[in-house]
């Protein structure tokens, strides 16, 4: 049997929100956890809308998570957002103990991978999932930011 609720999917559920950050004028990037083929959280970043440095989509998603599932841990949640995450993201996600992340596009400056930020053992991790919708979004924000200054 075929199911819908592959990589793809939910990744196309993530870009959804990274839409909603770009329409109030943040960066966009948007995440939604999934368990057993259900989103149980969704978020986009929300930096600026909070004025808060820590709000990106996947402390916006991790806590939404956690408060669906009645607990801290993310056992058996796959994460899908649509830029890989930064080193602050990585490390909650570390504590979170996700099973798994599925990301977008690379951040080959400040992402997780270029600096070596560790998660946690059990945690697998895969990207490279619409990439190119992924990256053209946040290529199309920052080239609007730029003109409109």
């Amino acid at each position: 049997m075929i199911t819908p609720f592959d990589d793809t999917y939910f990744m196309k559920k993530a870009l959804q929100e990274a839409e909603l950050a770009f329409e109030k004028g943040e960066i966009p990037v948007g995440a939604v956890i999934v368990i057993d083929n259900k989103i149980i959280a969704r978020g986009h970043n929300l930096t600026e809308t909070l004025n808060d440095v820590t709000a990106h989509a996947e402390m916006q998603a991790i806590t939404s998570a956690a408060n669906f599932l009645g607990g801290k841990y993310l056992l058996n949640c796959t994460l899908y957002v649509t830029l890989e995450p930064c080193q602050m993201c990585a490390g909650a996600l570390y504590w979170s103990q996700i099973s798994k992340i599925v990301y977008g596009t690379r951040d080959e400056e400040r992402g997780c991978i270029a600096l070596q930020t560790k998660l946690h053992p059990k945690t697998e991790m895969t990207g490279g999932i619409l990439a190119e919708e992924a990256a053209s979004l946040l290529k199309r924000f920052f080239i609007e930011k730029r003109n409109l200054n």
